[in-house]
């Protein structure tokens, strides 16, 4: 370190195996380039006389806490032979699209790392990060850059997994909260911004429940999940306010005692609760024995009944314009049989058959088909709907077959993507099949398999693609969730 110039101060040196000293505070400071999807701060040092020597570029610093355009210095935190990591000192040129991050657990809680970047910027930089991933992984830039869609930057998320945890400084607390950042610790935390308001203000009153519970210990995990009102135009309080369920995970039985402890709780604080005392299907209501929690797509006539533990979007309002734009750009006509691939309970599913002549949903988990069988029931779709399950990562030209012709196709799949279905249809493509759609929405969580899956359709399976952006589902976080169409010409 002594050879690239810096001013660096020792302040102590603790070791790890096949590490340098990983507490350093350099004050020489250095600029910020660019950011990275950590939100982390990247900058780079001037090559030493070596690195100079053989053509080198100078180190890579990535700085927790600092902005492109900042000059900062910092304490390194780990330290390798090409890059170091590093938290932010001081700031000494601040960036003019720094924010005032509004969480008290900012810097600590592993969530929300981007609360210090002016929303504005954090969408911009997913949109970046879209397009960069579209040209240098796929090759191809989209006709049309689609504007990025926006939302609430707080009180946005409506389902969460919480951690308790029976250990903390403060000896006899419970922490439950969210982890903190690269840790398998806890955040003290008892707020959240990114919740409703009314199930931050819970998170006091949860840890004082699990505190009294006998099984303190073998509590390990409260999933949240918020449903619209049964009736937001009730004059009756409990049907006019959102429905709140909480899902403990209890790894022991519950004694008579702490039974007692919920329902108090649930009557209380007006919240439903459920119980998890083995796997995912052992899920199931406690006190009440019965609700009713759902979504609602306005536009499309459609009430989503759906469990805790089924996954829906975290966003309900983003999701409303989620559904409202794919189902514009897959310009559906009332003639049309449509392809709702990776279907779970049938969030596009049912808006689509409200347009659509017929729509196949197709799903891996029989659990969810059977939930958007009962949601299409239940919206009176049955005679325009049909769903199978399927394995969706073990697809040939003879599942596609086995699909049947569609006009349209929309996909959404999870974070691995949607290759083996795209590798398909390039085979298809090359025998001169006519069963590849004609036109493909592709709902993405994932911008690089977007990208992987976007190079085989665009350069194997004769694909256009037509537009792409981003929808920014996930505030203050690093998620990019996207959107992109592909047209056979």
């Amino acid at each position: 370190m002594a050879s690239s110039g810096k001013n660096i101060s020792w302040i102590s040196l603790p070791m790890r195996r096949g590490e340098k000293p990983v507490h350093i505070v350099v004050t020489e400071p250095v600029r910020v380039d660019s950011l990275d999807l950590d939100a982390q701060g990247i900058a780079r040092l001037a090559p030493n006389e070596e690195e100079a020597a053989e053509g080198q570029s100078g180190k890579v610093i990535f700085i927790q806490g600092a902005l492109p355009t900042e000059l900062v210095t910092y304490v390194i935190t780990r330290d390798k032979a090409r890059f170091s990591k590093a938290k932010v000192l001081d700031i000494l040129k601040p960036a003019v699209f720094r924010a005032e991050p509004k969480c008290k657990a900012f810097g600590v809680c592993g969530g929300c790392t981007m609360q210090h970047l002016d929303i504005r910027a954090q969408v911009a930089m997913k949109q970046r990060v879209l397009e960069d991933d579209l040209k240098h992984i796929a090759k191809v830039a989209p006709e049309e850059i689609l504007r990025p869609m926006g939302g609430p930057a707080w009180e946005y998320r409506h389902r969460a997994r919480l951690s308790a945890v029976n250990r903390s400084i403060k000896k006899g607390t419970v922490l439950i909260g969210f982890h903190e950042g690269k840790s398998g610790y806890v955040a003290d935390m008892t707020t959240c911004e990114i919740l409703p308001k009314h199930v931050s203000d819970l998170l006091p009153e949860m840890r004082k429940l699990v505190m009294g519970l006998s099984i303190v210990d073998r509590m390990p995990q409260i999933e949240i999940a918020v449903g619209e009102p049964e009736d937001p135009n009730s004059d009756d309080p409990k049907k006019s306010k959102p429905v709140t369920a909480l899902v403990f995970r209890n790894l022991l039985p519950l004694t008579p005692a702490d039974e007692q402890l919920l329902r108090d709780f649930a009557d209380t604080h007006q919240v439903w609760v459920w119980l998890q005392p083995k796997g995912i299907e052992t899920v199931a209501p406690f006190y009440p024995l019965t609700g009713k929690l759902c979504y609602r797509l306005p536009e499309f006539e459609i009430e989503m009944p759906f469990k805790p533990a089924d996954f829906t979007q975290v966003n309900h309002m983003m999701n409303r314009a989620l559904v409202s734009r794919a189902i514009r750009l897959l310009e559906v006509q009332a003639t049309d049989r449509v392809l709702d691939l990776f279907c779970g309970i049938g969030n596009f599913t049912l808006p689509l058959a409200r347009r659509a002549k017929t729509v196949l949903g197709i799903e891996g988990l029989e659990s969810l088909t059977t939930r958007a069988k009962a949601n299409a029931e239940h919206n009176q779709l049955a005679d325009k709907v049909s769903f199978m399950q399927s394995n969706l990562f073990e697809v040939t030209t003879e599942t596609i077959a086995s699909w049947g012709g569609a006009e349209r196709w929309l996909m959404d799949p999870p974070r691995e993507g949607a290759m083996e279905i795209c590798q398909a249809l390039a085979l298809l493509h090359e025998q001169g099949s006519d069963l590849p759609p004609q036109r493909i929405v592709y709902v993405s969580c994932n911008p690089k398999t977007l990208a992987r899956d976007t190079d085989i359709l665009c350069h194997q399976a004769g694909y256009v693609l037509k537009s792409a952006g981003i929808v920014n589902m996930f505030p203050h976080t690093s998620h990019v969730e996207s959107m992109a169409v592909f047209e056979r010409p």
